[in-house]
């Protein structure tokens, strides 16, 4: 083993029980409090969702079976049911929500791959985030589908602009929170870190990320969420006749609304599994870290 990766892991050990020294709970008080719950406290977090989901669903289906509301205002619960398994059997639903993946996870991919390394130099450097951050601010208050028909003048109709477009949505939180995330990391833990001989590379992979992973993650779980809402915007304006966002036109323009609402059920679904896979994600970098 070289000196310098010995001397990491020393000073990375150092700064973690640092940091959790610094809690001021104990460890064990910490596991007691939480090592018992009870039957109610687990069903506590999930029992409010459902009995709103259940109310919900009920006064819909009271509303619209009793409530002489026009079927192309608000369909049945058994409409949309109807179009759900239809359109399953069909494959549409499958087929598009594939592209929808697609894009959403790749223009994920390309956002993270520059927001990282752009949120830790703006946490590093004063000058490059004094350069960069008036910029940045400017480009939130354009709206997407403004420059996704530039997109599509420069790149064309598919998946690369419809991609870049959803990089361009879902970078901007990512950036935020890992400069936030790198800027909030006590101070003297890197001076402690420098003196015990780490730098570059060795500070910033034992020291720097895993305190800053909290942030990170934050961003992620946003960013990944988020995607979805970029690849419809870009399925509205380039995505020609795939993808989620495209059935969404079609039924609209048909005034098929038990359709409209059942792709909807679909994009929460997608959203509603984005959002566990990153709780995932999170877990296990808790257990790795």
């Amino acid at each position: 083993m070289s000196v310098t990766t010995s001397t990491s892991k020393r000073v990375s050990l150092r700064a973690r029980n640092r940091v959790q020294s610094g809690t001021h709970v104990p460890l064990s008080r910490a596991k007691r409090t939480h090592a018992s719950p009870d039957n109610v406290g687990r069903l506590l977090p999930i029992v409010p969702p459902v009995v709103l989901g259940a109310l919900l669903l009920a006064s819909w289906y009271i509303g619209t079976t009793y409530g002489h509301v026009p079927g192309i205002v608000l369909p049945t619960p058994q409409d949309v049911l109807a179009s759900l398994a239809d359109n399953f059997r069909a494959g549409t639903f499958q087929a598009n929500t594939l592209v929808t993946i697609q894009e959403s996870l790749f223009g994920f991919l390309l956002a993270l791959l520059v927001a990282w390394p752009l949120g830790y130099g703006l946490a590093k450097s004063r000058l490059f985030a004094s350069a960069v951050q008036p910029y940045l601010a400017a480009s939130q208050a354009i709206p997407a589908i403004v420059v996704a028909p530039l997109l599509a003048l420069w790149i064309g109709y598919g998946l690369v602009p419809i991609m870049i477009l959803c990089a361009l949505i879902v970078f901007f939180p990512m950036v935020i929170t890992t400069a936030l995330g790198v800027q909030t990391i006590d101070a003297a833990l890197i001076d402690a870190a420098r003196v015990e001989g780490a730098s570059g590379w060795s500070l910033l992979a034992h020291i720097e990320f895993p305190l800053a992973l909290p942030a990170l993650l934050a961003g992620v779980r946003t960013g990944l969420t988020l995607s979805i809402t970029g690849a419809v915007v870009g399925e509205f304006v380039m995505g020609g006749n795939l993808g989620l966002g495209s059935l969404v036109l079609q039924a609209g323009e048909q005034y098929n609304t038990a359709f409209l609402f059942a792709t909807l059920v679909i994009l929460a679904a997608l959203a509603s599994l984005y959002y566990g896979a990153s709780w995932l994600l999170i877990k296990l970098a808790q257990a790795i870290y």
